[in-house]
């Protein structure tokens, strides 16, 4: 699939913003903390990943009801669903000046009941975008760091209308931050979620 990118200017993939407020103290301290001892930025990209995945759980696992959606609130607070994650990890990887997209996916729920739009994040690297998904490992989930091919969470199955959607934003797409926003706690998020893009 080719990723197509929503502008042109590579550097609104650096910018910050409300959402991937990598202005914020504690992204600034984090990011610094995680660059300490690695070797280069792929090092530090994967890091930041791993620390998005592994240690701040995805609140459907958790059990954890509350809703972010700020990157700074997102570390402060150690929870989100894939979206909030993903504004994370863009926010840790912006802050060392590596270009980061968010994108998405539409999957269908578990119990076949519908779809809902999945978040990710692509990186950029030797003039190339790469796709990682932070949401969290678990049983039947086993997503990693990969410059050299993709391991994401899930590959969409075309006969069960999933999609991967290629467009790259350089911010997070409005209807996803609109619910996001909207919603007082997960269980009304979890009836709001987008199924489409």
């Amino acid at each position: 699939m080719e990723l197509i990118q929503n502008t042109s200017d590579l550097s609104a993939y650096l910018a910050a913003d409300g959402v991937v407020d990598h202005h914020h103290p504690l992204v600034r301290e984090t990011a610094a903390r995680l660059a300490k001892g690695v070797a280069d930025s792929y090092a530090y990209a994967r890091a930041a990943y791993e620390f998005v995945r592994d240690t701040i759980p995805h609140s459907a696992d958790s059990g954890d009801l509350r809703v972010t959606w700020r990157a700074s609130t997102v570390l402060e607070q150690r929870t989100g669903i894939c979206y909030a994650k993903a504004h994370a990890l863009a926010a840790l990887l912006r802050a060392e000046d590596i270009p980061t997209a968010l994108c998405y996916q539409r999957l269908a729920h578990d119990d076949g009941s519908g779809h809902a739009v999945h978040g990710l994040v692509a990186v950029r690297f030797n003039g190339a975008w790469h796709r990682q998904d932070p949401r969290g490992n678990k049983a039947g989930v086993d997503a990693q760091f990969s410059l050299d091919g993709e391991r994401l969470a899930w590959i969409p199955d075309p006969k069960s209308n999933e999609v991967d959607y290629s467009v790259l934003y350089a911010e997070p797409h409005p209807v996803v931050l609109g619910v996001l926003k909207a919603a007082p706690d997960r269980p009304y998020l979890w009836k709001t979620l987008p199924t489409a893009l």
